[in-house]
């Protein structure tokens, strides 16, 4: 958790709050998607997490993936932004947020897909057709969005 994050914690405990942040949907080669499965619940998601202040989207996407994956994105496109009630989400801890995330396709990225071991004990190329039961909630529709995305940026 970042600075600001914890800043705003102190401030509001666990009332929901608005969180700029990115995802990223990282496909192999084969077209399969890279996911995470998180250690604070257990639950698979999508690369992701809050942009910084004084960081760009594109900045904090690849950091975040970096974080998370010790992938090194190269390229990425963005896809769609999510926002919204159905963006709400509650950590274990009974943090509240509402996403207002931009969800980006990387196709080009180097490495070898590792778990940092904090956030994530797991990380794994799945079959779009077989994607487990167990994903983050607010992450499905950006992942099923995907699936008929024709490269316009789409607004939720």
């Amino acid at each position: 958790m970042n600075d600001y994050i914890k800043t705003m914690r102190q401030l509001v405990g666990s009332q929901p709050i608005l969180l700029p942040g990115v995802r990223a949907l990282i496909f192999d080669p084969e077209e399969k998607i890279l996911l995470q499965r998180r250690r604070d619940m257990p639950r698979w998601c999508l690369p992701s997490g809050s942009v910084e202040l004084g960081e760009t989207a594109l900045e904090a996407l690849k950091r975040e993936v970096k974080e998370e994956t010790s992938l090194v994105v190269q390229e990425a496109e963005p896809m769609g932004l999510y926002s919204g009630p159905s963006q709400k989400f509650a950590y274990p801890n009974g943090d509240e947020i509402f996403c207002f995330s931009i969800a980006f396709v990387v196709r080009q990225w180097q490495g070898e897909p590792r778990a940092d071991g904090i956030e994530g004990s797991e990380v794994c190329f799945f079959e779009m057709s077989q994607l487990p039961d167990e994903l983050v909630p607010v992450h499905r529709p950006t992942i099923k969005d995907y699936k008929s995305y024709c490269g316009v940026f789409l607004l939720h």
